[in-house]
């Protein structure tokens, strides 16, 4: 197309510091009658060893729950049970680096935790700045090159962790440097993140980590429980431990170690604006020609490919508005998750440690 405008839009110790000074040997050089004398300097200057004090470390609970949701009331649960600092409504990270500034001082916070239920496919549920778009690489990007995101001030160092709890985020590379980007200072301090769910207020524990298995379909289409399980066991041949007919019918994890579904839909729409282009608007009799559509405009295949999922897992429709062209397409997603549990020992799931590297990527 040559003329039409298109708008897309997509609906998760201590450090010791120091100061060296390094007296180098210094060398004088005396020339007389050809003679040459050298002086050694051996005199050694102390070195200054600073310690550094650390402020306690601080949550943020940048989310609420709806409807009979409970990740961030369990979430602030938890960490006031551990003695953490809660902070309450900061829902864009712009918030969150602006009270940082504003709280911190002199000492660095040695842990900066950041709730946030997200997933690999919805992205994250938290702003860059205060009512604008949601996170991803490219709105995150848009924000810092913009400068309408704050500068994080000195209250970090290279041994502090901003440690997101946000479900799936670390698969998402260029986000994870967009956010290292994001949260620049004088020393830059860790981002850590893990590959696995992050679950809060289990029944057998209060906040562990599980392993995501993903199976889709198209919204208000599905094949049934039976194919469905046939179809996840056959992406997931290597997984023997888990009986998929029985875990898509379970919604709760009923024994420590059970595999249990959740899930949650996956909206794209486009719109297209026919009034100065010298195209035709389409029409569409059924889904087949909408995704025959779709297939022939390279800028939506792009997108669509974000998703790693076939355009035969949406379903599609479309509307006319005046000169616009409207493109809804929706896929529901189970998420089959197998908690963490300990592989020795009694039965108990793995606790969380943000220092284990098996469980949490550090960028």
């Amino acid at each position: 197309m040559r003329t039409f405008l298109k708008k897309s839009v997509f609906v998760s110790t201590v450090f010791l510091a120091t100061s060296v000074f390094i007296s180098c040997d210094s060398e004088a050089v005396k020339n007389e009658t050809e003679t040459t004398i050298i002086a050694e300097n051996t005199t050694s200057i102390p070195i200054d060893i600073k310690e550094v004090t650390y402020q306690k470390p601080i949550v943020f609970i940048a989310g609420y729950d709806k409807g009979t949701e409970t990740f961030y009331s369990d979430a602030r649960i938890y960490f006031n049970e551990k003695g953490f600092k809660v902070i309450d409504d900061q829902y864009s990270l712009e918030e969150i680096i602006v009270w940082l500034n504003k709280n911190g001082n002199q000492n660095p916070y040695s842990e900066i935790h950041i709730v946030n239920q997200s997933n690999p496919y919805k992205g994250m549920n938290l702003e860059g700045i205060i009512n604008g778009e949601k996170i991803t690489a490219e709105t995150l990007r848009k924000n810092i090159t913009q400068g309408t995101l704050p500068t994080l001030k000195n209250v970090v160092n290279n041994n502090s962790k901003i440690i997101f709890h946000a479900s799936g985020l670390i698969e998402n590379k260029a986000l994870i440097k967009t956010l290292k980007d994001a949260f620049s200072a004088e020393e830059l301090p860790k981002v850590i993140a893990s590959p696995y769910f992050t679950i809060f207020g289990g029944k057998f524990a209060s906040h562990y980590l599980a392993q995501p298995h993903y199976v889709f379909y198209p919204t208000a289409n599905s094949p049934g429980i039976t194919d469905l399980s046939k179809e996840i066991a056959r992406k997931y041949p290597e997984e023997k431990d888990i009986d998929w007919f029985d875990s898509l019918n379970n919604e709760e994890e009923r024994f420590v170690g059970d595999a249990y579904t959740t899930q949650f839909s996956i909206p794209v729409q486009w719109e297209f604006d026919y009034h100065n282009s010298d195209d035709e608007l389409p029409t569409f009799i059924n889904q087949e020609e909408i995704m025959d559509w779709i297939e022939q405009q390279e800028e939506l295949t792009i997108e669509l490919a974000k998703y790693n999922l076939p355009l035969e897992k949406f379903r599609w429709n479309s509307s006319i508005k005046g000169s616009k062209l409207v493109i809804r397409g929706r896929t529901t997603a189970l998420c089959v998750l197998k908690p963490l549990i300990k592989p020795y020992g009694e039965l108990k799931h793995i606790e969380p440690d943000t220092n284990n590297k098996r469980l949490y990527a550090m960028k």
